[in-house]
């Protein structure tokens, strides 16, 4: 139920990350120099090249102060400091402090002028990528306030202007995410009786119109659609395309090279899957930025289940072993990639004839809770191995 509830109140969150797209329509009027060190400074974030964006937007910042666009894309570095660090929270403070300048911004011209657009489009984008915050975090409540302030700020910027391909950014999380989630989880559908009803299609169709033909929002919209094929749609073909075009724009992002090896995997092409996750463990190794434990665990996990499909076991068992120890030094609980890893371990040490050290791998999964299964195959694996 908690899980239900936390996709609920992202999905008050995003309704709310659609303001952000609408501020393009105020900065296509913006001075070139301007409109080019946003977009620098976007390519940037995007490529985790963090110190280059920051000094782009301080550059913004100086030459226009009382624009809170050049404080809304320094959080978003921040933002995006937080996606790809996914052991630490060091950098939540510093977010929440941005987001709180650029909504302190805001106010302070919307008590000059109560109607200017361009301070509530921020505000609103600020306040809807605080409440994506709180929803990581589990803060529901704050999450929902955040998103439920945002919400309201939706429609104001539809009104304005409903058919710009930025815009279509947010109309396209909002449509696909209004349906697809309370029928994903009926729970949460009292909860959204108050919202218009959206739809999936036509959700996809102005995303992938923003992705092609926005000028700010395109790389989001692309990012946006890969969640959505991925993990939604499980339509990992098109997802492929997808990874693959911002893994080759932005190489250095851990996110994108992640999905990109996900996706190979998915997709059963397993040349490109092993090479993938073999250089996101070099990276690993380098201490890149982004490429921590956690993603090297990942790494070792698929490369050894490719070894293990050549039938290469010696060397298959030695990377599950690795993913089994990163595991004890990431993992709360055991994760499926411990659970699994264990699963293939004990499978191996069968085919070596090692059935003792089998059966501690199948005892061992049977320890801790089920995941997807994994009891009923390693009882199925015991009772082939040992009669039990």
């Amino acid at each position: 139920m908690i899980r239900k509830i936390k996709y609920f109140l992202i999905l008050s969150s995003l309704f709310a990350i659609v303001s952000v797209s609408e501020t393009s329509a105020q900065w296509s009027i913006m001075k070139s120099d301007a409109d080019s060190l946003m977009l620098k400074g976007s390519y940037y974030i995007y490529n985790v090249q963090f110190d280059s964006a920051s000094a782009c937007f301080k550059e913004f910042q100086r030459r226009y102060p009382d624009e809170p666009a050049g404080y809304f894309l320094e959080a978003m570095i921040d933002w995006w400091q937080i996606t790809i660090h996914r052991e630490t929270n060091r950098f939540d403070k510093g977010f929440l402090r941005k987001i709180d300048k650029v909504v302190d911004i805001c106010d302070g011209i919307l008590e000059e002028n109560e109607h200017d657009l361009n301070a509530h489009f921020f505000k609103g984008g600020a306040l809807g990528y605080r409440g994506r915050y709180h929803a990581v975090r589990e803060n529901w409540f704050s999450a929902a306030s955040d998103g439920k302030t945002g919400f309201d700020i939706l429609y104001k910027c539809y009104e304005v202007a409903p058919n710009n391909h930025d815009i279509m950014l947010g109309t396209g999380i909002y449509n696909y995410f209004a349906d697809a989630i309370p029928d994903k989880y009926p729970f949460i559908k009292p909860l959204t009786l108050f919202l218009p009803k959206g739809d999936k299609k036509i959700g996809l169709l102005q995303l992938h119109a923003s992705a092609k033909m926005a000028r700010y929002t395109s790389v989001e919209a692309k990012v946006v659609l890969l969640q959505l094929y991925y993990s939604f749609e499980k339509n990992y073909r098109k997802a492929l395309p997808i990874v693959e075009e911002l893994h080759n724009a932005y190489p250095s992002n851990p996110y994108f090279h992640r999905y990109l090896g996900r996706c190979y995997v998915t997709t059963s092409n397993q040349a490109k899957w092993e090479a993938t996750w073999r250089e996101v463990v070099k990276r690993c190794i380098r201490k890149e930025k982004g490429y921590e434990r956690v993603t090297a665990r990942e790494g070792l996990y698929y490369i050894g289940l490719s070894l293990l499909y050549k039938k290469d076991y010696r060397t298959a068992l030695k990377y599950f072993k690795k993913c089994e120890e990163a595991s004890s030094f990431v993992d709360d609980d055991p994760s499926g990639f411990r659970v699994n890893a264990n699963l293939y371990l004990g499978k191996i040490y069968d085919k070596l004839g090692k059935r003792k050290y089998a059966k501690r791998k199948y005892e061992k999964v049977l320890d801790w809770d089920d995941y997807k299964g994994s009891h009923n195959a390693a009882e199925k694996y015991l009772k082939k191995a040992f009669g039990k």
